[in-house]
């Protein structure tokens, strides 16, 4: 199989991750890859990316977008975040949002050791976030067309 420039830059960012979980000694790596799991499942449209690689990061943040970004994995000493880019507008009936709740637009889950998140509860809300970007990039283009 030959790769087009979007699947190398998908296999690069997908590498990337594989490297950043293996170098997680501790419970982070598995858990971030079961997180990761997750997100991808939930719609086979979701890309990942690696985003704000810096000094004090080399390795990046892990980004999971369709249609704009939909959540981050951010990497602490004592916990995982799970930071939603337009959580503020999204439906939790599950309550998995327990961070960031007072802004107007992100949401965060924090993930500590020995917790449990429900799969289909993420999914669930990961998959709102896809409908979510679905509407806001419809609404653009619809708006563009009134001009």
């Amino acid at each position: 199989m030959t790769l087009t420039p979007m699947d190398d830059g998908a296999a690069d960012a997908a590498r990337r991750i594989d490297q950043k979980i293996a170098a997680l000694a501790d419970w982070r790596g598995p858990a971030l890859a079961q997180l990761r799991q997750w997100i991808r499942a939930a719609d086979p449209a979701i890309a990942e990316a690696v985003k704000w690689v810096k000094p004090s990061n080399p390795a990046g943040v892990p980004v999971w977008s369709c249609g704009g970004i939909l959540c981050t994995g951010e990497v602490y000493k004592d916990k995982l975040k799970l930071t939603f880019a337009e959580g503020a507008a999204l439906p939790d009936p599950a309550g998995l949002f327990n961070a960031s709740l007072d802004g107007n637009q992100r949401r965060a889950i924090d993930v500590r050791e020995g917790e449990a998140l429900d799969a289909g509860a993420l999914q669930a809300l990961v998959r709102a976030a896809v409908a979510h970007n679905v509407a806001q990039n419809a609404a653009r283009v619809a708006a563009k067309k009134k001009r």
